[in-house]
């Protein structure tokens, strides 16, 4: 069903409604309808929404079912891409278990700069330890994506990159309803997503099973994943609901290794490695409570526990890319491959209360609440494995490494939205962070053994503002700026490997986001949003290349690199030609243009005036949507410009994550016919077959370069019963 408008009532103000008798009047209370209005399925949260304040921020909604895209494979380009400057790490295919996301200049790699969220609450690991996306829900499953930018951290926590909220599919109000989705693709792809959902007098429920099985872009890159999604919901009175979610992804990955420069501009298809192996669970419960007790006031209180883990056999990075992974003469037999294990536990409790009140002649709107999180991290690597070639994570002898890390963290918070008028709204807020960490355990380096026996305790505050003018009903200008913060995490102590080094004495990183911008929609054929941003990053830590006394070899070291502004414009337009020559048109005809320039620069340090790794300068996406009653087609053009690996911006390093990344444009093509109950999809992704790469890396899944997906075609059908 394609979604154009999700609508929730509010009850403000009064207002007169006739009678039967059309001699007499009553006064009753009226129903202001305020949502998220979309066009084409791409718009911008309300002001305020499920005890939210969104007023004054940057923000974007996606409704996923209304996109022509590869879902079965998560195209991040494709159903993502039109969030201006959105930059993505495309490694899905080459050990992990999903694409990286961010913007304004921020690192991609594992999303580690955003706040990640299914349905309201946090699915990564350890939010300041070790805030690492592995999982996320299979977009078939998912309804719509929100996504905030930096300005979010006061009411999600201190991210840099603001959150992104994956929001499962709806409910149906049927008693049962059965949908199915069967998928074929290129490397031997094949995708299964059947789903359940239904409502039974006070009970509704909702809940997927997607397996995908894939050979592989490359050789050595078999993998196959299950994922599972399961909630139910329970009316006890009309203004209390509890919910209970549980979310699971199984996978076996085999990963083919990084390419040094050569051997990709040879052949991007090459494979250097085919013993290495990644294999995880990942488990999250979350219970919530949700009560009205009036018009006016809302409370919620959700708790989600994640227990997870990460294991991997690999022929580890020693050489670099360029290391063969051969049969050794004297022995006939493969070098021992390296074992590394990581056990993630995380608790997570997250309190909110909104509330409307009158003040003066004007009602305002505060929402407040606090976060409550413990997580427990154990990191066990350095092993040393078998000389075969199977997943096998038998080691020989004790780890190189086995440690132990904790965070604990306190946060309160509050937003107000005051309204000023009918159309302007001042929205200050505050937030209150506490946060322990320890670690404990051992790691030899060298052939000595150390133990880390560390505490810290850190405690600061957050503030931001936000304001908004409604120049007419659809349209608005806003302007935000908010504090940011984080934490030195677990992997910025702690290598994964034994490639990088790491600075003693970092320390962690501040500043804030700014936004000023112009967004809305004219009737059903324009949609736009037009902004400049601005993002100070203080104390930024960094991969700089350095020399090995010893050996004369480059090495990463991670270290504060300096300060760093990240600067420049985001733009989306979409107009509809059809709809603007005829509204009531039943065929649309869009153009859509997302784009963004960010020059992000370090400010002072030893690379003053160098580009920050991974930002590139422009990233444009454009396409064209043809859409009639039942038949869509999607073409876009995606543009992303080139950037540097490492803070020297050097071209050409012996260092694997250190050199060039060049720019790209890859063409995708998608189409989707839908009758009633059955639908069929078809596509081809990067139409040009186009060789590029998104990501270096020193270590896992490399040390190398990791090419991106060549042109690839999917064919598939969806049906639904009830």
């Amino acid at each position: 069903m394609r979604c154009l408008m999700l609508l929730t009532l509010t009850i403000l103000t009064s207002s007169i409604l006739y009678a039967q008798d059309s001699t007499h009047a009553r006064t009753l209370q009226q129903v202001q309808v305020t949502g998220i209005k979309t066009v084409r399925g791409v718009g911008h949260m309300p002001e305020f929404k499920d005890g939210i304040i969104y007023a004054g921020k940057k923000s974007e909604v996606i409704i996923v079912d209304s996109l022509d895209a590869n879902k079965a494979i998560n195209n991040t380009r494709q159903i993502l891409g039109r969030i201006p400057g959105l930059n993505i790490v495309e490694t899905e295919s080459s050990g992990f278990t999903a694409n990286g996301i961010a913007t304004r200049g921020l690192n991609p790699t594992q999303s580690i700069e955003m706040n990640v969220r299914q349905n309201g609450y946090n699915i990564s690991a350890d939010v300041y330890g070790y805030n690492e996306s592995y999982y996320i829900p299979p977009m078939e499953g998912v309804q719509r994506i929100e996504m905030v930018r930096g300005a979010a951290a006061l009411q999600f926590g201190a991210q840099f990159g603001g959150l992104v909220n994956y929001v499962t599919g709806e409910i149906s109000q049927k008693p049962f309803e059965f949908a199915t989705s069967q998928t074929l693709g290129s490397f031997g792809m094949y995708n299964t997503f059947n789903s359940v959902s239904g409502t039974f007098k006070k009970l509704k429920y909702y809940g997927f099973l997607q397996y995908r099985n894939l050979d592989g872009y490359r050789p050595n890159s078999q993998q196959w994943q299950l994922s599972g999604f399961g909630k139910v919901q329970y009316e006890v009175t009309p203004k209390l609901s509890l919910s209970a979610e549980y979310s699971l992804l199984q996978n076996r990955i085999q990963m083919p290794g990084g390419l040094t420069d050569s051997e990709f501009y040879a052949n991007p298809k090459a494979s250097t490695r085919a013993r290495n192996w990644l294999k995880s669970p990942w488990n999250i419960v979350s219970a919530s409570l949700n009560y009205k007790p009036s018009e006016k006031t809302t409370i919620s209180f959700i708790s989600t526990y994640i227990f997870s883990s990460r294991s991997l056999v690999w022929r580890n990075e020693d050489g670099g890319p360029q290391a063969q992974d051969t049969v050794d003469p004297a022995t006939n037999q493969f070098v021992p491959r390296e074992v590394g294990r990581e056990f993630m536990h995380s608790t997570s409790n997250e309190f909110r209360l909104s509330t409307n009140y009158r003040l003066g002649a004007r009602t305002s709107t505060l929402a407040a609440g606090f976060r409550a999180a413990y997580a427990r991290f154990k990191r066990q690597g350095g092993g040393e494995g078998t000389t075969g070639s199977d997943f096998d994570l038998s080691i020989t002898g004790d780890w190189g490494y086995n440690l132990n890390f904790t965070t604990a963290n306190l946060a309160p918070f509050a937003e107000n939205i005051f309204r000023l008028g009918d159309r302007f709204t001042v929205t200050p807020g505050i937030r209150f962070e506490y946060i322990y960490s320890t670690a404990s355990g051992y790691k030899e380096t060298e052939g000595v053994r150390q133990a880390p026996d560390e505490k810290r305790t850190r405690t600061f505050p957050l503030a931001g503002i936000g304001t908004e003018l409604k120049t007419s009903g659809s349209t608005s200008l806003y302007a935000n700026i908010s504090q940011a913060y984080r934490p030195i995490d677990y992997a910025q102590l702690e290598p994964f490997g034994v490639a990088a080094k790491i600075d003693p004495n970092l320390k962690d990183q501040t500043g804030y986001n700014s936004d000023l911008g112009y967004r809305g929609a004219v009737r059903s054929f324009l949609n736009f949003d037009l902004g400049l941003f601005y993002l100070a990053y203080n104390n930024r830590i960094g991969e700089v290349i350095r020399k090995d006394a010893a050996s004369g070899q480059d090495f990463a070291y991670r270290t504060n690199a300096g300060n760093s502004a990240h600067k420049g414009v985001e733009a989306y337009i979409e107009f509809n030609l059809l709809k603007f020559l005829n509204e009531r048109s039943s065929y649309g005809l869009s153009v859509f243009n997302s784009f963004a320039y960010t020059d992000a620069k370090y400010t002072s340090g030893e690379f003053k005036g160098h580009r920050v790794e991974a930002a590139s300068k422009v990233i444009n996406r454009a396409g064209v949507i043809f859409n009639s009653r039942f038949f869509s087609s999607t073409f876009q053009v995606n543009y992303t410009g080139d950037a540097y690996g490492d803070a020297a911006n050097v071209k050409v390093s012996s260092n694997p994550i250190a050199g060039y990344i060049p720019a790209y444009t890859v063409l995708d093509l998608s189409a989707s016919y839908r009758l009633r109950h059955f639908g069929l999809k078809a596509g081809i992704n990067n139409l040009a077959d186009k060789a590029y790469f998104t990501r270096r890396t020193d270590e896992y899944p490399g040390p190398g370069i990791i090419p991106a997906v060549g042109r690839s075609f999917y064919v598939g059908f969806t049906a639904r019963f009830d």
